[in-house]
């Protein structure tokens, strides 16, 4: 028969794993958002396919530590390529794409 204590070590457990899951899930959706926005980035400044990969890897290694990072990474190096894109206009990017990305990431999870 189980215990008040086993049960609740058990419910503990799994809400555990449901936290860890969570943020599991959260880190790759934002991870996957920076790489989306390094490419949307590189297309902007008429970046080639492979050198647009590779900035976007840019984006997502720079932002591992502070996701504002990757906002910062793109404006600095959009406003340095003299492309004239409005900060708001990179946080409706960040927005969309993350969107994007946690669908993506939901559905290769599932």
């Amino acid at each position: 028969m189980a215990t008040a204590e086993t049960n609740f070590e058990s419910h503990k457990k799994e809400e555990e794993a449901k936290y860890r899951h969570r943020e599991d899930l959260e880190f790759r959706v934002l991870a996957r958002r920076n790489k989306l926005l390094g490419l949307w980035a590189a297309e902007q400044m008429g970046y080639p396919p492979e050198s647009a990969e590779a900035y976007a890897k840019e984006v997502v290694t720079c932002a591992l530590g502070a996701p504002d990072h990757a906002h910062d990474k793109v404006n600095e190096e959009l406003a340095a390529k003299g492309v004239d894109v409005a900060d708001s206009r990179v946080r409706d990017e960040m927005t969309r794409l993350e969107d994007v990305a946690r669908e993506q990431v939901i559905k290769e999870t599932t």
